[in-house]
């Protein structure tokens, strides 16, 4: 199956529909009179319906196991035509438009299973998604202008040559990904000073300054002392998220003191000066943290 471990959960939801055709009245009215000699065809469909939903990764080989947190199944008889639709919702990594196509395949087919005794010509008609949201494409933000970022790490064995940068980089891809543009990148000491002048002097040219590097508790680690008074407002729900997600993969998240804020409307972001924790932290928060800056231009959160 796909990797999926670095997604975040978000509320997802997918609708599909199913055609099923009769070829007279008789059928029609059996189904709604519940005269069909094998029972309740609506109620036996959607009990089918929503075991498929359950099973679906029982029977797709690359759909992952997820918890099944709503569905809905609604019929529409038109003529001798009736519109089978199921709702399927679940908070997970991955979406479930499988499950609610594979759903209402199931509850047509145990509606054809049904009638066929009393009707030889049932079909099951066109099958298809109608609706999806929560996953990437829910989230796309669209800026007028290009958004900016200065990329800073933070390693005194950096800046003596004992290490080669990989943080830096991976942040700088995982940036671009998101279609923002690198103007700077530098490497500096773990020093207090130099670390706030270059949170000032970024957040004057660029909309994003990212430090990694300096997070952690070691007498070097002065990152967050460095720019919290220089930061005007904190983020803590950007903080809680990257910790809550590496946490989710190591037990050592939690020592990590990330640090999100704003000076004017740039968003400064402290690190973790690990490959991993940095990737992760990155992972947790992007590319939707970018929604920022429609706030900070007086947007709203639709």
């Amino acid at each position: 199956m796909v990797d999926i471990t670095h997604k975040i959960n978000t509320l997802r939801l997918a609708t599909a529909q199913a055609i099923l055709k009769v070829s007279k009245q008789e059928t029609i009215d059996a189904i709604e009179n519940n005269l069909v000699p094998k029972g309740n065809v609506f109620e036996i469909a959607k009990a089918a319906g929503l075991l498929a939903v359950k099973n679906t990764f029982n029977v797709i080989p690359d759909c992952h196991p997820l918890p099944v947190e709503f569905t809905g199944v609604n019929y529409t008889i038109e003529g001798l035509t009736v519109k089978i639709e199921m709702i399927v919702k679940t908070i997970y990594k991955t979406g479930v438009e499988v499950e609610a196509m594979h759903g209402v395949s199931v509850i047509a087919l145990t509606m054809y299973d049904m009638l066929k005794p009393i009707d030889k010509q049932v079909e099951i008609g066109t099958i298809k998604l109608l609706e999806k949201s929560g996953g990437k494409s829910s989230y796309k933000i669209k800026h007028k202008s290009q958004l900016t970022a200065s990329v800073i790490v933070c390693s005194d064995s950096i800046v003596e040559g004992k290490k080669e940068d990989k943080t830096g980089k991976v942040i700088i891809n995982k940036l671009e990904e998101s279609n923002v543009v690198i103007s700077s990148y530098e490497i500096i000491p773990d020093d207090l000073q130099q670390i706030r002048e270059k949170a000032i002097e970024g957040a004057s040219e660029n909309n994003l300054v990212i430090f990694t590097g300096g997070t952690g508790l070691s007498y070097r680690d002065v990152t967050p002392e460095a720019l919290i008074p220089v930061l005007e407002r904190r983020i803590p729900g950007i903080e809680e998220a990257i910790r809550d997600y590496g946490q989710n993969r190591m037990p050592y998240a939690m020592l990590s003191r990330s640090v999100a804020g704003t000076i004017g409307d740039t968003l400064v972001l402290a690190l973790p000066g690990s490959t991993n924790g940095a990737k992760e932290s990155m992972d947790a928060v992007f590319p939707h943290l970018l929604h920022v800056f429609n706030i900070l231009k007086g947007g709203n959160h639709d």
